[in-house]
């Protein structure tokens, strides 16, 4: 990290680490999604208080990494990333015991407080303990948690069935980090902000100055369009599924085939970012998701839908976490974190969007096939912004 040396082995438990606390916002998320049919029969939630359900904790998210970021930047990334895995645990369970509607949206909110805190430092971690030439697979390789954590999720409520209480799914995801904190205070070594009064730690100016105006909007966004899609289908896949008229373990059996193959096209898009550059990977990236939603929408078999989930999974996240990989290369080191938590802060509106969008979309009459074909123009409009950014990035390079 910043003004130190990471051997193999330290690294390898650093990755890890990161790995396994990325892993707890993919067993949320999901949980959410697979939870929501009776979360939503017990409160009598209508699809647009569905929508505002799942996207609170999206609202504390980017909360949360704006301030994450900043504060990481000052006084090390293992201060924070402790209290917001510990604000992930406490508020987890929280959820678990909500009995009204308000109560469970503050407990949403919070939760998405600890996701902000945590997502820019493990962009900046794996950033700065890899090399140049390994970097976008060190970060996909941490956020590989994420499609882990949710897959952890599909099985646990495929093998449980429809005997599953939705609370137990938040108390495992309040349980599992608290027992992580311990292993985040003795097991992850300290870090420290880059140190020197001549150093320049104003975000404005690092997000804006330098000829760096352009390159962060469109990174901006890129994330945005890309996280509307990638949350749309996170928290409301299961309940499309189900919409075509197929069963809830079809929908979880969806879930499952989304955040499996997601991990192998993760991996692969960062390896293969590695060796070519971002931007003919991730154009090919984008044209193939548009075309698997305009695919998505018009199926109605359970193969299909399976084969296209994964598809979708394999496709958005390897472009998000191309996209995280990013983020931190294109700012100074002493403002690292506070940059990626800009891009994942404003991203993350597109969190908050998608399931919303789904749910007013729904409400107003929308068949859930057009829902997932609505999602291929935003796709483009992605894949255009992620393309004009890497002429932009290249410029500044010269």
């Amino acid at each position: 990290m910043s003004g130190k040396t990471t051997g193999p082995a330290s690294a390898g438990l650093i990755i890890l680490i990161c790995v396994l606390v990325a892993g707890l916002e993919g067993y949320d998320i999901q949980a959410f999604g697979v939870a929501a049919p009776k979360l939503v029969a017990e409160f009598h939630l209508g699809p647009g208080q569905q929508g505002w359900a799942a996207s609170a904790a999206m609202i504390g998210l980017v909360i949360g990494a704006f301030v994450g970021g900043w504060v990481a930047d000052r006084i090390g990334r293992k201060p924070v990333l402790l209290v917001s895995v510990a604000a992930v645990g406490i508020f987890s369970v929280d959820t678990a015991l909500s009995h009204s509607f308000p109560a469970l949206l503050w407990a949403r909110l919070a939760t998405g407080l600890g996701f902000g805190g945590a997502m820019p430092n493990l962009i900046a971690v794996a950033t700065e303990i890899s090399p140049l030439d390994r970097r976008a697979g060190t970060v996909s390789t941490v956020f590989c948690g994420m499609p882990a954590g949710g897959a952890v999720v599909s099985l646990i409520a495929r093998a449980a069935g429809s005997a599953l209480p939705w609370r137990t799914l938040f108390l495992i995801g309040g349980i599992a980090p608290l027992l992580l904190v311990p292993v985040v205070l003795v097991l992850l070594p300290e870090t420290r902000p880059a140190h020197g009064k001549e150093l320049d730690r104003n975000l404005a100016r690092a997000l804006f100055g330098g000829g760096r105006g352009l390159a962060t909007l469109l990174l901006w966004a890129a994330f945005v369009l890309t996280l509307v899609v990638l949350y749309l289908l996170l928290n409301w896949l299961p309940t499309l599924v189900i919409a075509k008229g197929l069963t809830p373990a079809d929908g979880a059996a969806a879930s499952l085939s989304f955040n499996l193959v997601s991990i192998v096209g993760s991996l692969l898009l960062g390896f293969v970012v590695d060796r070519s550059g971002f931007r003919w990977p991730l154009a090919a990236t984008y044209a193939g998701l548009a075309a698997v939603m305009l695919a998505m929408g018009a199926a109605s078999g359970a193969v299909a839908l399976l084969a296209l989930s994964g598809a979708a999974g394999f496709l958005v996240l390897g472009a998000q976490y191309a996209l995280y990989a990013w983020a931190p290369t294109l700012y100074p080191p002493q403002v690292r974190a506070a940059g990626a938590g800009a891009a994942v802060g404003v991203g993350r509106f597109g969190s908050i969007i998608g399931p919303l969008l789904a749910g007013q979309l729904r409400e107003a009459g929308f068949t859930a096939g057009q829902v997932l074909g609505v999602m291929a123009p935003v796709v483009v409009a992605a894949g255009l912004g992620a393309f004009a950014l890497s002429y932009v990035a290249a410029a500044r390079a010269d």
